[in-house]
């Protein structure tokens, strides 16, 4: 004979049930919590027994959901128009996997760790507690609970940027005061790209609420497709910006330091003085007749190596960036 106390095979084992205790400590919330949500019409309505109410395991998966998508930014009464959705048939599976796939990484860098020792090792190898705890502030750096000594750090290039330019000269303040201006800027493109997106493509799928499961799958899909064309595009206009504008100021340094340099584009030529030793050492390694032909060579061979110079650093950051996407 079996226990009674097992089920037997073909028999379906009896639902969990939970008292409101027990249903906050299986779920992670508190018993105000639930009751909230139940206020709320975000839970279903519990079975009445006696005096008690009992719960089940719908219950604590709705509970999960809630939580789910209020770590992923969405207000209660976003929640609660999705969940209604669900419980009329329309099904949120689409939605839940669209709303995966928008919170879900946007580049293939990996997150690493490090602890005060290094950080302060990479920058000088003094403490800054007030350089840290700007870090902390931009999200360079996220604490790691329990651990006072160690850090998260979300984005390892963008740390290392810091250190690079902490190694060229640029003090902590300023290189965190310029973090915080491209942030801002940055934040401006991507709104505008999301608008512009939105308006386009992602209009059609999402001009309902909430959007059908099938076309919050589409949707989801048309995310993951369009994903790299926004940093795409960045990177490109970067590489274009920055050439020219390296260009630009190391032309006019170039003119500001040595009066005789000539602009390659300059639809006219002009004379300068040069030093009569300089002239001289010319004559004698190239003949007299080939001075002006060899200055004005050597200047334009200057201007370009300083110009592969002052773009070197940035080459070599969108060589790791191209390195670690995934197209």
């Amino acid at each position: 004979m079996s226990d009674p106390g097992q089920s037997t095979a073909g028999e379906r084992r009896a639902p969990a049930e939970y008292r409101i205790e027990d249903l906050a400590h299986a779920s992670g919330t508190t018993v105000r919590t639930i009751r909230a949500y139940q206020d709320r019409g975000l839970l279903p309505t519990p079975e009445r027994r006696g005096r008690a109410n009992v719960y089940r395991d719908t219950h604590l998966a709705r509970l999960r959901q809630i939580a789910d998508l209020l770590d992923r930014g969405y207000t209660l009464a976003s929640i609660k128009e999705l969940l209604d959705a669900w419980d009329a048939g329309r099904g949120l599976g689409g939605v839940l996997g669209l709303v995966a796939e928008v919170h879900g990484p946007w580049t293939d860098e990996q997150a690493d760790r490090i602890t005060r020792a290094e950080l302060n090792a990479r920058f000088g190898g003094s403490p800054d507690d007030d350089a840290v705890a700007e870090a902390v502030d931009l999200g360079v750096l996220e604490p790691v609970p329990g651990k006072d000594d160690e850090f998260l750090v979300p984005s390892p290039q963008e740390l290392a940027v810091a250190v690079e330019l902490y190694a060229s000269g640029v003090p902590l303040s300023a290189i965190s005061g310029h973090l915080r201006e491209l942030r801002g800027q940055v934040e401006q493109i991507a709104s505008r790209f999301l608008e512009f997106t939105t308006e386009h493509v992602f209009a059609r799928y999402l001009g309902h609420r909430p959007p059908t499961d099938t076309d919050a799958a589409e949707a989801a899909a048309m995310v993951r497709r369009l994903r790299p064309l926004a940093q795409q595009t960045v990177d490109a206009e970067l590489a274009l910006a920055m050439r020219m504008f390296a260009t630009r100021h190391l032309r006019h340094h170039l003119d500001a330091d040595a009066p005789f340099t000539a602009h390659p584009s300059a639809p006219t030529t002009r004379q300068v003085a040069l030093p009569a030793q300089t002239i001289r050492a010319v004559q004698e390694l190239v003949g007299p007749d080939n001075v002006p032909a060899f200055v004005s060579a050597a200047t334009e061979r200057e201007v370009q190596a300083r110009t592969l110079d002052a773009l070197a650093p940035f080459s070599a950051k969108a060589g790791r960036i191209g390195q670690t996407r995934r197209y």
